[in-house]
């Protein structure tokens, strides 16, 4: 019997006789469904259709990604290491060209996924190369579509996969939403490998935090500030987030407190009945971004009329 994959998200299910009757991933308010209704493909028609193209980022790390774009369209990263090399996140076509390389360059010890939208086929990824445990945070347990004893949940904030490879919980848009952080990376400065949890926007100057990012649900406050909180310990200067194109290449740390700053303050002034209306300006003072003086604080009608992003350049100048 096939098992099916979803067209729209491409989470695999059990083997079936027919497709099943919902995606529960894709009923959630953080993913969708298509006007044209749910779809489902499976392994062996995505291997006539699509085929999966590869790009060194830098010694040691290669994304693996399926073209034509399929469901999401993330993209996963081999770590390669000398203790042993780590597939971080899944993609849902795996192909026998997919499995020589990576077999060619040592195979997999481990995999390990940020979160449920990038599940996709991870049995049959661990299958693939010798039935390698894939790791996945406990609090996200529940959106396990095919359960299997190749999955080993973690717990708490940390999980060290290798030395030198640590799982790091930020949270995000799902509980147990995971980032990688690569220590030998970015020639020994660090690299951390975040998914769509921390996104590098398209400028390569900025970050963006979501809660659906195909319904354009911003993250809560709450939710900023943890992903902060868990990366801000870290050491590193570059980024990879979900798709080949969004590496931040240097300087990433850094840049991390700006966008972080600005998530937060636009959250605070969307919740005017709220305490944060009161505490806005002691917010505004201590998070302001680096270079950048306040200028003026706005009240509810002028946010309305200016919109985010108008009300947040009105707020600071540069120096």
């Amino acid at each position: 019997m096939p098992a099916f994959i979803c067209s729209t998200c491409g989470t695999q299910y059990p083997p079936s006789k027919t497709p099943p009757a919902q995606c529960p991933v894709c009923e959630d308010e953080r993913q969708h469904i298509l006007p044209e209704g749910q779809s489902w493909t499976t392994l062996e028609r995505l291997r006539i259709s699509h085929h999966n193209g590869f790009r060194q980022y830098e010694p040691g790390l290669i994304g693996i990604g399926t073209t034509p774009r399929f469901a999401i369209g993330q993209r996963a990263l081999l770590v390669c290491t000398a203790q042993g090399n780590i597939l971080w996140d899944c993609i849902s076509l795996i192909d026998d060209a997919t499995v020589t390389l990576i077999n060619g360059l040592g195979g997999l010890r481990a995999i390990a996924i940020s979160h449920p939208h990038f599940y996709t086929t991870l049995v049959d990824w661990s299958r693939a190369f010798g039935d390698v445990p894939v790791h996945l945070h406990a609090d996200d347990a529940k959106w396990v579509r095919q359960p299997d004893p190749c999955i080993k949940f973690w717990q708490g904030e940390r999980f060290e996969l290798l030395g030198g490879v640590t799982l790091v919980r930020g949270g995000g848009h799902f509980p147990g939403g995971a980032m990688l952080h690569w220590a030998a990376g970015a020639d020994g400065k660090g690299v951390v490998c975040s998914a769509d949890i921390a996104i590098v926007n398209l400028d390569r100057k900025s970050f963006a935090f979501m809660r659906s990012i195909p319904n354009h649900i911003p993250l809560s406050e709450k939710g900023v500030r943890a992903i902060g909180a868990a990366l801000m310990p870290l050491a590193f200067d570059r980024v990879y987030s979900h798709h080949f194109e969004r590496v931040m290449h240097a300087g990433a740390k850094q840049i991390l407190a700006n966008p972080i700053a600005r998530a937060v303050l636009i959250e605070a002034t969307l919740n005017f009945e709220n305490e944060h209306c009161i505490q806005l300006a002691d917010l505004v003072v201590t998070m302001k971004p680096a270079g950048f003086r306040l200028a003026a604080l706005y009240d509810q009608c002028q946010w309305e009329t200016t919109g985010q992003l108008e009300f947040f350049n009105a707020l600071f100048v540069r120096r």
